[in-house]
């Protein structure tokens, strides 16, 4: 498959796969792959905070996926300028994703992967959440709901760039643009917290 055709393929494969989570590798495997989902395993102390998945953050009635009934992608080359055109009707209608208005003001916790926005290089005081690994760097940014730009209140190290985490903090229903991804949802984040395998029962 050449190189266009795999990028429009992961991202209709990180959308339609989006919904099924997948447990993160143990210690001592290879680490996460691309598009790897982390299971929702911890849960808030004394109910501080309410768990939420990924899936929440998706308006039950939004079905993207009929955006890419038509496709396709073997009849599209590199050198096709419908390929380029397919890319930039994908990115405006995730960026344009609709949200969920009820977890405006929510206190909440979710697990997911750091891309730093703001870092220097000890530090980051301002990251994207994504909920797959390699989201915004190995492939394109997920739909704006699938976003969260996430402004802690103390710097996190930068030893948890690209690693899970929990975040504890008020998500708002805000949208956000960067050069890496347009966000739908702004957190204050209240703790960061590395993301930890259960132990097997």
């Amino acid at each position: 498959m050449n190189s266009m055709k795999w990028v429009i393929a992961a991202v209709v494969g990180t959308l339609v796969l989006a919904p099924l989570p997948v447990l993160a590798q143990k210690a001592g495997q290879d680490g996460y792959q691309v598009g790897q989902r982390l299971g929702q395993t911890g849960k808030a102390g004394a109910g501080r905070f309410r768990e939420i998945s990924w899936d929440d953050l998706i308006p039950a009635d939004w079905n993207p996926e009929k955006f890419f009934l038509d496709l396709k992608l073997n009849d599209l080359q590199d050198n096709d300028p419908r390929a380029a055109e397919v890319m930039q009707k994908i990115r405006e209608e995730w960026d344009r994703a609709p949200l969920v208005q009820r977890f405006n003001g929510e206190r909440i916790r979710i697990p997911g992967f750091i891309v730093p926005l703001e870092t220097d290089g000890k530090t980051i005081r301002e990251f994207l959440l994504v909920p797959y690994f390699g989201a915004c760097v190995h492939v394109p940014p997920p739909p704006a709901n699938q976003l969260i730009h996430v402004m802690p209140d103390k710097p996190v190290s930068a030893k948890l760039d690209m690693l899970p985490v929990w975040v504890n903090g008020v998500l708002n229903v805000a949208r956000f643009e960067s050069d890496l991804g347009n966000a739908g949802y702004q957190l204050r984040a209240i703790t960061v917290e590395e993301y930890k395998e259960p132990m097997p029962k």
